[in-house]
């Protein structure tokens, strides 16, 4: 009986730690991401490629990672896995409600500026230096964007609604309005479909996580119907590990693989359409999608990893 509940405590340990593991190392990841464009601090692989001693910063945070994961298994070893799988969970809904304020606030005021700029209502309001500002991508993502990211994540923390039928109501309302303004008034601007494309890629991209937690994606199912339901936890634990998670990490890390890579260099440089001023400046942010995508899918699969095990206990006591 005592070797029986030691081994149950160690499975709880090391189950528990791995998918701490996951969470903690990802916040590292991006901790290091943020330092390396900002100070460039070189990444931690740089200490065995290249011998830069100045990449221990980032080794020492990755070692701060795996000792807080362990902190957390070893302290709540007497918890359920509901209590883990319920905390990662609440931590995705405000980061996604976060996300969709964002995007609704950035895509109402950009397709305002852009409205402004193209039919030059902005030389009617504006001094000069503000109007010229506002036709240069840099000082609309610094001091219009980033500002609206920040309070995004004041009010998802107040708000309660994850805003994906919101959005997708918002979509349709975009769409009508081009639809009506093309073939009644004949008017038609970049702007337009540029937030059409910006709410459409958030929608699916933010809505992926919360889809998986209402197992809503499609499960290409040939064994999976058949099986009993410890083993379709196992399953589910193990395809959270080895598929899902693995692909997040891959996303991760192509995508924030130095400042040349696909998610950082449009970031950095702000990127816009190729419509220029007469668009939004807004298709850096797509870039960052992927990202939101990726951290948000990862966080969730650790939540269904632990929502798994906590079946897999429950069928095993039953």
């Amino acid at each position: 009986m005592v070797k029986s509940n030691i081994l149950i405590n160690k499975n709880f340990l090391i189950n528990r730690f791995l998918g701490w593991f996951f969470v903690t190392t990802l916040v590292a990841f991006m901790i290091n991401n943020i330092l390396h464009l900002a100070f460039d601090i070189p990444f931690a692989i740089n200490f065995f490629t290249e011998l830069d001693y100045l990449s221990i910063v980032s080794i020492s945070i990755y070692i701060i990672a795996f000792g807080l994961s362990l902190f957390i298994a070893l302290k709540n070893l007497n918890k359920s896995y509901v209590w883990d799988a319920n905390l990662l969970h609440r931590f995705n809904l405000y980061f996604i409600r976060s996300c969709f304020w964002s995007v609704f606030l950035i895509g109402s005021i950009d397709v305002i500026i852009a409205f402004m700029r193209v039919e030059e209502v902005s030389n009617m309001i504006f001094n000069d230096d503000l109007v010229r500002a506002l036709k240069k991508p840099s000082f609309v993502c610094t001091f219009i964007h980033i500002p609206l990211v920040f309070i995004s994540f004041i009010i998802g923390y107040f708000s309660k609604t994850l805003g994906f039928t919101w959005l997708a109501l918002m979509i349709v309302c975009a769409e009508l309005i081009i639809v009506i303004t093309r073939f009644v008034f004949s008017y038609e601007q970049s702007f337009m479909g540029d937030l059409v494309r910006y709410w459409y890629a958030a929608l699916f991209l933010f809505a992926s996580a919360y889809t998986l937690f209402e197992d809503g994606h499609v499960r290409v199912d040939v064994f999976y119907t058949n099986l009993k339901d410890k083993t379709k936890s196992f399953v589910n634990a193990a395809g959270s590990i080895f598929l899902g998670i693995s692909t997040c990490i891959a996303i991760l890390f192509v995508g924030f693989n130095g400042k040349q890579s696909i998610i950082n260099s449009p970031i950095l440089n702000f990127e816009i359409t190729q419509t220029g001023s007469v668009g939004m400046f807004v298709k850096y942010q797509l870039a960052a999608f992927l990202g939101v995508f990726a951290i948000s899918m990862l966080v969730q699969f650790v939540s269904y990893y632990f929502s798994s095990l906590s079946k897999m206990n429950e069928l095993k006591e039953s």
